[in-house]
């Protein structure tokens, strides 16, 4: 079998340690300048918010900041678009329900 190559490997990347982020509490590992989204989808998350109508589950989509289908809470502040946040060593991300103001009674 062979090994499986990363974009890293084919760049020769060698990125800094890695950290821990959380995502609804459960740890996952990130990589110097991997933003959000990347870390999610190297962690195999392919959804972190739900649709205002329906609940339906949403993740990435154009991963460059063009759409907002990646909308996720960062450290507590709702509808950051996860391809655009740089992950930090300590983030916690919260799966987004719907607009991410659940505090507000609109």
């Amino acid at each position: 079998m062979t090994p499986r190559r990363t974009p890293a490997d084919l760049v020769r990347a060698a990125p800094g340690p890695a950290f821990e982020i959380r995502l609804d509490g459960r740890p996952l590992t990130a990589l110097p300048g991997q933003s959000v989204a990347a870390a999610l989808w190297a962690a195999g998350v392919l959804s972190w918010r739900t649709t205002r109508r329906g609940g339906r589950p949403r993740g990435a989509f154009c991963g460059i900041g063009s759409c907002f289908d990646c909308l996720a809470t960062i450290n507590g502040r709702p509808n950051q678009r996860a391809c655009l946040v740089p992950a930090r060593p300590g983030d916690a991300v919260t799966t987004q329900e719907g607009h991410g103001r659940a505090d507000l009674t609109v």
